[in-house]
């Protein structure tokens, strides 16, 4: 048994100063996890029950699918990063050292190459395909803002796996099994997820979701319609309007510019369109100007992880702002920012405040490149800067007037947009990602050159698929669902013990039964804690059990002398009695739902 008396267990009864969410909070309080950095965190012994427990039910579901388990070192070498190009991508994400001699090293954020070299390494034929390989691993990131505990940190467990076979159709199969093994995995950890679209980011590939936990305190935001889509907001793809043919666009009115004196602001265009020229407007059927017409240019500036810049403007319907995080996904590996005054000072052409296409080079696209929202198709009207102070163009027509470079997802999504498959209107959802899948392709096992002979003895590039979970997160998410005011509930299926015992009282005769029944449980094979503590009043005994939070708890108290002990269920808070030599028998079908 576990005994409080010698544990290494300290609960608190105070919350953390830098605390923000309720499973740091209580599993720090609880004695689960003790803070060693930022982002870096001391796994205590009942935190590490917790842990292990969640790891084999990852393992579960992976072995029944056909994975192995290797481990990786988390020290890697430069080269293989740098044969891929992610060596210079991941910028200040990844720690970087060198040894003695001066070798580039890194700890791993991720194992793709090497998982790729060991395959390549060991296989060479079709033969020995499909294989789907996994670790369960210490992972480090370079977090700048590592906040809410496990849920973003610096170190941290992941599952990840990688599926290697020899075509697309095989890569379709593979995918649809860790699919599964994912929607088992969550439901067995007692986390319900939404399955959504995601973008590839800089993993690559074609085919990407993710398992979204919906939480308040989660740091996705993910959309659902009635109809059944589900997508992270940066995969969400714009539903543009109709494009108009040649004929339709020769029919609208020609551009004009007019003085704007001080519309230097969207809403100040907004109003100044309104008074000049009432009853115009394009959109609204009482001929209202809106922001929507009013085209909104964003400069940024773009830097690449090689440390080379360029400017970036992007147009946008004049009601919308910029996702940063959309931004972020749409020009990766760049990192954007947006322009300073120094930087318009480098940049004359651009005159904030009134940008438009007009002057910005579109005629040698490499001066500054344009990128424009998917609403701005061809034959879409619109206002926007002259590119000089207090000027604006009206009717400006993108196709006619102006074109782009190309378009970017990068503006906000709305509650109420469209979804991209017409299944309905969208509503907007805060999630906590918890699982990650992609169709990786070819891109490794080519940057790598991994390839295996064919049937016809022919040499052919390997398809991967990449599947990750993060392990120490999912312990977080499941404190951050169960949980009262008075601690933590754990499920069954993690909980550090099945049954928690308490002596509160003073005489011999109570700490031998509670030992006695304690003795029982583990030959029934059941996991013990046993509050053995002789001078902790039952008050401080009863909170500390409602923090540790073990599903099932049994007092050996005053009620002995009259023949009765207390069980108790910490999710519904109920209590029976039971006579002594009843307890055990109780507590086994309790914890065993027979």
């Amino acid at each position: 048994m576990l005994r409080l008396s010698s544990s290494f267990v300290r609960t608190l009864r105070e919350d953390p100063a830098d605390a923000e969410v309720a499973s740091h909070k209580l599993l720090v309080r609880a004695g689960y996890i003790r803070r060693s950095a930022p982002g870096v965190y001391t796994w205590l012994p009942l935190g590490l029950k917790v842990l292990r427990k969640v790891e084999a039910i990852v393992r579960d579901e992976q072995d029944a699918i056909g994975g192995q388990e290797l481990v990786f070192s988390a020290l890697q070498p430069r080269e293989p990063y740098e044969a891929t190009g992610r060596w210079e991508e991941y910028g200040p994400q990844v720690f970087r050292l060198q040894d003695r001699r001066e070798n580039d090293y890194l700890l791993a954020p991720t194992h793709e190459e090497t998982f790729t070299l060991t395959v390549k390494d060991l296989y060479n034929s079709y033969k020995d395909l499909p294989a789907m390989l996994y670790q369960v691993q210490t992972k480090f990131r370079d977090e700048a803002r590592p906040r809410a505990g496990l849920l973003r940190t610096r170190e941290f467990i992941m599952k990840d796996a990688y599926s290697f076979d020899i075509d697309d159709a095989g890569l379709d199969v593979s995918y649809e099994k860790q699919r599964g093994a994912y929607q088992r995995t969550f439901d067995r950890l007692g986390l319900p997820t939404v399955i959504c679209r995601a973008d590839a980011g800089a993993m690559g590939g074609s085919r990407s979701e993710e398992f979204l936990h919906p939480t308040p305190v989660g740091e996705d935001t993910f959309v659902v319609s009635d109809g059944g889509y589900a997508a992270n907001v940066e995969a969400v793809t714009t539903v543009a309007p109709p494009a108009l043919d040649e004929a339709a666009i020769a029919g609208l009115p020609a551009m004009h510019v007019e003085d704007t004196p001080w519309a230097s602001t969207i809403a100040a265009l907004t109003d100044f369109s309104n008074e000049a020229f009432p009853g115009t407007g394009p959109i609204t059927e009482s001929g209202e100007w809106t922001r929507y017409e009013m085209l909104k240019h964003l400069v940024y500036l773009l830097t690449y992880p090689d440390g080379s810049t360029e400017p970036l403007v992007i147009a946008l319907p004049g009601d919308r702002e910029v996702d940063e995080k959309r931004l972020e996904s749409a020009v990766a590996p760049a990192v954007a920012a947006p322009f300073t005054d120094a930087d318009f000072a480098k940049h004359p052409v651009l005159t904030k405040g009134y940008i438009g296409p007009e002057g910005l080079g579109l005629e040698s696209p490499s001066e500054i490149r344009y990128l424009v929202d998917p609403r701005v198709a061809p034959g879409t009207s619109w206002v926007a800067g002259a590119g000089e102070k207090d000027k604006h163009v009206y009717d400006l027509v993108f196709g006619r007037d102006f074109t782009a470079d190309g378009t970017v997802e990068a503006a906000e999504v709305r509650d109420g947009d469209p979804a991209p498959d017409g299944s309905g209107p969208m509503r907007l959802t805060r999630g906590m990602e918890m699982g990650h899948i992609f169709q990786l392709g070819r891109k490794y096992a080519e940057a790598l050159d991994l390839k295996v002979l064919d049937v016809n003895g022919k040499a052919v590039v390997v398809t991967m698929g990449s599947y990750g979970i993060g392990v120490t997160r999912a312990v977080a998410a499941i404190a951050e669902l169960h949980h009262d005011d008075k601690g933590l509930v754990w499920p069954r299926q993690v909980a550090p013990a099945d049954v928690h015992i308490m002596a509160t009282g003073k005489t011999p005769e109570i700490f031998e039964e509670a030992e006695r029944i304690g003795i029982e449980l583990e030959s029934r094979g059941l996991e013990v804690l046993y509050d053995d503590r002789p001078k902790v009043s039952p008050g401080v005994k009863f909170k500390d059990a409602e923090l540790l939070g073990i599903p099932t708890s049994v007092v050996v108290g005053k009620g002995l002398a009259t023949g009765v002990v207390e069980i108790r269920d910490r999710a519904t808070g109920s209590i029976e009695e039971v006579a002594p030599e009843a307890a055990v028998e109780a507590l086994v079908s309790a914890v065993r739902g027979a």
